[in-house]
């Protein structure tokens, strides 16, 4: 008896348990692989602007000049412009209360820029755990499907006198295929979140660094402030 061991007609013929595991899986996929593009783009475009900014801010520019720059293009600049923005926010808070002492400007503007960098990094590490859990738990899913779908078929052959490999082929194979859909599934997803989890640390060294050595510009320059409380621009 000839059979058709196609994919589409295997899962046709399966029990509802491995649809359904099968159905779940390629969801699963579908969404894990929309995740990757957009963590793609995503880093890609904080990549460019962080160049960029950081090209202004090492070009000598006032630090004033960068920081209406940074307000005002609040939502749209790189997670390194917004940390610089809200270090400054807070220095210039600090000195509008006539705080002078250098310790407290300096302890100031780096909590706010420790904040600031906590709600950047966090961000740049959405859906990375969701990666992570396909990663990890779709070939148990796929396994599951396949020991229902094993059981189904031997279930099945209960009731017949003679068994040949004729028989048992058509439903091994079906369950089969929910173990590959889950691999499938997995192997990008796992490819995807250790090669975003890296470029995340890229990133997150780097907006690290970056603050280090804004607070050691502030620090040289908060003895040479107006009455204004303003930075000048040497670094």
């Amino acid at each position: 008896m000839n059979h058709d061991f196609s994919i589409v007609s295997l899962m046709l013929n399966a029990s509802w348990v491995v649809q359904a595991v099968v159905a779940l899986l390629i969801t699963v996929s579908v969404i894990s692989w929309a995740a990757i593009f957009r963590k793609v783009v995503a880093l890609k475009r904080v990549n460019g602007l962080t160049e960029t900014f950081e090209r202004d801010f090492w070009s000598g520019a006032n630090l004033n000049d960068l920081y209406d720059a940074a307000s005002r293009n609040a939502q749209e600049g790189s997670p390194m412009e917004r940390i610089f923005a809200s270090g400054m926010r807070e220095f210039h808070k600090l000195r509008e209360r006539r705080i002078n002492q250098p310790d407290a400007l300096l302890d100031g503007a780096r909590r706010a820029m420790r904040a600031s960098y906590q709600r950047e990094v966090d961000a740049l590490e959405v859906n990375l755990s969701f990666l992570g859990s396909v990663g990890s738990v779709s070939p148990y899913v796929g396994l599951f499907g396949t020991v229902w779908g094993i059981m189904h078929a031997f279930t099945g052959l209960a009731a017949l006198t003679q068994v040949t490999l004729a028989t048992v082929a058509p439903g091994i194979a079906e369950a089969l295929v929910a173990t590959a859909i889950g691999l499938f599934a997995a192997i990008p997803a796992v490819v995807a979140y250790n090669r975003f989890a890296h470029d995340i640390d890229r990133v997150a060294n780097r907006l690290e660094t970056f603050m280090e050595e804004f607070s050691n510009i502030l620090h040289r320059n908060v003895g040479a402030m107006g009455p204004a409380g303003t930075p000048g621009a040497g670094r």
